[in-house]
């Protein structure tokens, strides 16, 4: 329940989403400001995308490339893995976040391969999230195993935490038309609410600002809600906006920021079991998400090191994304907020 002791239902919030932007602000606000005074939480992480030579075709997406022989393709061995860890990790970093494709070629020792190589580089306090709701789908898939004996092994290799890509829009006939082949809405919530059983806490997220309308959104984040009301095992819930450039769904254009910050707010006030909101900066940009925070968001993910392609190659705001600590401490404070580090688990560590 939230911190406003009131739940909303949809009704209500569809209400809400349409009311004075200022007034959806100040609920907002004061929503995030009763869990988490002014702090901006951030982490100091790396990506690995292992490759995006990808079996679907989602309408949306500008990462993916059909073959590795494609312009733009790549697909990265053990050996380039364990080389690139090394070159991104430095001292103080507490997370590798791995995500990719669903690869035609790759197998499930593949991927358990890669977390048995990060955990046995990386610190021991450096945590292991790895693998969206539908590369684990795929992993099933091609081993026959089960969701749960999949990420039993996972876990036994040393993954820590699912991230929250994959969900897209719940809505079927929206996933009809943008990703029809992709993990089906109930799929992606049974692997997450197997994930939570086992102990490994994961992210959620929304795919916004394409074909989709508020209704669908709202329905999404109570779907959430309600899976999150049996497991607690959501950390955070992360709007991610749908970027334009290089993909099939180009000519709808792309969602004015203030309709970004409507839907960071709704998600505050819709979410009121799931702790954290997140202003994915390397989508949005520094200067959106730091705006964000005044409208219910309370954390800015991670420094990345220019790590992550998965937005830059959809023409989103950062095309080199790299966050140092100092910018946004100053970015910050310029906007009355503080930051505080914490790790994958959202303990502060500074």
């Amino acid at each position: 329940m939230g911190h406003n002791s009131v739940r909303y239902g949809f009704d209500r919030l569809m209400e809400i989403y349409s009311l004075e932007l200022e007034q959806l602000r100040a609920l907002a606000l004061a929503e995030r400001e009763a869990r988490y005074s002014r702090t901006i939480f951030f982490n100091r992480n790396f990506h690995i995308e292992p490759s995006n030579v990808c079996i679907h075709r989602c309408k949306f997406c500008s990462y993916r490339r059909d073959g590795e022989e494609q312009p733009g393709a790549w697909s990265m061995t053990l050996g380039q893995i364990r080389e690139y860890c090394l070159q991104k990790y430095s001292k103080g970093m507490t997370e590798v976040h791995i995500v990719g494709s669903v690869h035609p070629e790759r197998d499930f020792n593949y991927y358990i391969s890669i977390i048995s190589l990060v955990r046995e580089l990386m610190p021991k306090e450096v945590a292991i999230k790895a693998y969206s709701a539908v590369e684990i789908d795929d992993m099933c898939i091609s081993s026959g195993l089960t969701p749960k004996q999949v990420l039993t092994q996972l876990k036994e290799a040393g993954l820590d935490a699912l991230p929250g890509g994959g969900a897209e829009i719940f809505d079927s006939s929206i996933r009809g038309q943008i990703c029809p082949d992709k993990t089906s809405a109930e799929r992606y919530l049974e692997i997450h609410r197997t994930a939570h059983k086992l102990g490994i806490s994961t992210n959620c997220t929304m795919l916004f600002g394409h074909i989709e309308n508020r209704e669908q959104r709202v329905a999404h984040m109570l779907a959430l809600r309600e899976l999150q009301e049996s497991t607690r095992g959501f950390s955070a819930f992360i709007p991610l906006k749908y970027s334009c450039a290089n993909n099939s769904l180009s000519e709808i254009g792309e969602v004015s920021r203030e309709e970004i910050l409507r839907t960071i707010a709704i998600s505050r006030l819709a979410l009121d079991n799931i702790p954290h909101i997140k202003a994915y900066w390397p989508m949005l940009g520094k200067k959106t998400s730091i705006l964000a925070m005044e409208y219910g968001a309370d954390d800015m993910d991670g420094t990345i090191e220019d790590s992550t392609k998965i937005y830059s190659m959809a023409g989103s705001e950062e095309q080199n994304p790299v966050l140092a600590v100092n910018e946004l401490k100053e970015l910050a404070s310029l906007s009355g907020f503080h930051i505080a580090e914490r790790d994958s688990f959202y303990r502060i560590i500074s």
